[in-house]
């Protein structure tokens, strides 16, 4: 019979591993890190996307897409599209799988800094913010009033130090600032100047791209510098469903590819309204309308980098309300992210949204499930993962934080079981339980891997009920508010040199003070 031999406890071990303990671990030790590599969740089999997919070649050969511009037309006619009598586009099948075929796949969204590049291949999985928010929501008195660039500031910044979210697509509508051009480029200067990661944005009017371009290139250091490294992408709802171009939109997306910005095809239909009511259906709808927008990207540039931006959004046939929150959601969100996979496609689909008011236990339990869904079945870009209420009218900062301990959560679902030798644990359970100590805490196994393999809440409350009590009951929503006070409290780091924004204030009116 083997003998197991026991290891005998080293003079100074325990104040080693708890030193150890203090540091910052590297990046690759990390129990959870921006694309880790998901997929184990597949609600769609493989007959079952194959037919989506025939059936989104067979919407896009009969029905087409009306409402495209002069430029669109040229380009898609130019590609081998075919305009209709009835002003329609058609798609032939053997056009859109060539394009498929030859699409851009190493699309890499880029960073302001270099350390939060997100790579979009495969299942690698990132969550972040996105949505056009018009209020706020305010926990303290429980309100809701317009959003202001101030609170859209202080959202990057929020999100500069939360270390789950990973991108911040503009998740709210400056409302204070009224006019359409000034508020699309303050948009941007709030966002830039308070994270360094990568931002999402939107324009509503063509003409606005130009001098956005100058804007970044002020940024970024100069126009060569922005086009080697775009740290921001264009969030474009080309399409208005069903099947329908969004002529501005679309101009757009011409003005942003031919300035190297990156593009998020966004097709938002509405199950039951402007999209089919079925999941099936609406994933459909959605990935014809996709297909056309990436056939639309590489006729203007081919290979320009696009995300698949497939967003169908749950409808409550009773009342016409959205159900950003709804197990419906998640399913469509989760198969959107298998129908990117079956086309190898960089891809996004919205999660986390919350249809409650506020940051209570119905916000906790819709915006976990699709979060957690959406990650398993591998969606590169998990949008409006943190922070949205009221199905995307109402932003919360305090929601935001704790969001990202409900990403925490998410992803450590996502990274999985590991199975190999140290991990099944043999050796460990014989030298505990043949005349150990007869549990494992304190084990050099348990001190060596509790930082590697297990995730822990930064405000959630593990502590014992007599504990709690000893504590003053501490409540999450004041601890989340602590929180955001102490983010705020401090200038961003990624604020401009002085120099820098000299300049584009010189050029711009910007409405946040210097």
């Amino acid at each position: 019979m083997n003998q197991i031999t026991r290891s005998t406890p080293r003079s100074g071990g325990r104040a080693a591993r708890r030193a150890a303990r203090a540091a910052a671990l590297p990046e690759h030790l990390k129990p959870i890190r921006p694309g880790l590599e998901g997929g184990q969740y597949t609600p769609l089999t493989e007959a079952d996307m194959a037919r989506i997919h025939a059936a989104a070649l067979d919407v896009l050969e009969t029905v087409g897409l009306a409402d495209a511009p002069e430029s669109g037309i040229a380009h898609l006619a130019g590609a081998g599209c075919t305009l209709g009598d009835d002003g329609r586009i058609r798609f032939p099948r053997a056009l859109v799988e060539d394009v498929i075929a030859k699409a851009n796949r190493s699309v890499t969204l880029h960073s302001r800094d270099g350390r939060h590049d997100l790579d979009l291949s495969g299942t690698r999985v990132h969550y972040g913010t996105a949505g056009a928010a018009v209020h706020m929501v305010d926990v303290d008195g429980r309100n809701y009033r317009d959003s202001t660039l101030q609170d859209l500031h202080d959202a990057a910044r929020i999100c500069d130090e939360l270390e789950n979210l990973h991108f911040v697509q503009r998740p709210m509508v400056a409302r204070d600032v009224l006019d359409n051009r000034e508020m699309d480029l303050n948009t941007i200067y709030a966002c830039c100047a308070g994270t360094t990661k990568h931002i999402g944005t939107s324009f509503s009017d063509p003409a606005h791209v130009a001098e956005a371009l100058d804007l970044l290139h002020l940024i970024a250091g100069g126009e060569d510098a922005w086009r080697e490294r775009p740290f921001v992408s264009n969030s474009n709802c080309f399409v208005v469903p069903p099947m329908k171009f969004a002529t501005e939109s679309c101009e757009v997306m011409e003005a942003c590819i031919a300035g190297g910005m990156p593009v998020l095809l966004l097709s938002a239909g509405m199950a039951g309204a402007t999209a089919p009511s079925t999941v099936a259906g609406a994933i459909v709808q959605a990935v014809a309308e996709c297909l056309a927008g990436l056939v639309y990207v590489n006729a203007v540039k081919p290979g320009a980098p696009a995300v698949f931006g497939t967003w169908p959004f749950g409808l409550d046939l009773r009342t016409g309300a959205m159900t950003g929150g709804s197990g419906e959601q998640a399913l469509l969100s989760a198969g959107c992210a298998q129908m990117h996979r079956f086309y190898d496609l960089p891809g996004g689909a919205a999660a986390g949204i919350a249809d409650s008011k506020l940051p209570d236990m119905q916000a906790g339990w819709e915006q976990m499930c699709s979060n957690v869904m959406a990650g398993l079945a591998g969606l590169n870009m998990v949008y409006e993962a943190a922070g949205m209420h009221a199905s995307l009218l109402g932003f919360c900062h305090e929601s935001l934080i704790l969001g990202d301990d409900l990403i925490g959560q998410a992803l450590r679902c996502v990274r999985g079981i590991e199975v190999n030798d140290e991990t099944l644990a043999v050796e460990e359970i014989a030298q505990v339980c043949l005349g150990g100590t007869g549990h494992y805490l304190g084990t050099d196994a348990t001190l060596g891997r509790m930082q590697r393999d297990h995730v822990y809440p930064a405000l959630g409350d593990r502590t014992s009920p007599k504990e709690w009590v000893e504590k003053g009951k501490p409540d999450l929503v004041t601890r989340a508010v602590e929180r955001k006070e102490a983010i705020l409290s401090h200038r961003s780091a990624a604020r401009f040199d002085a120099a820098t924004d000299a300049a584009i204030r010189e050029r711009f009116n910007i409405h946040l003070p210097a």
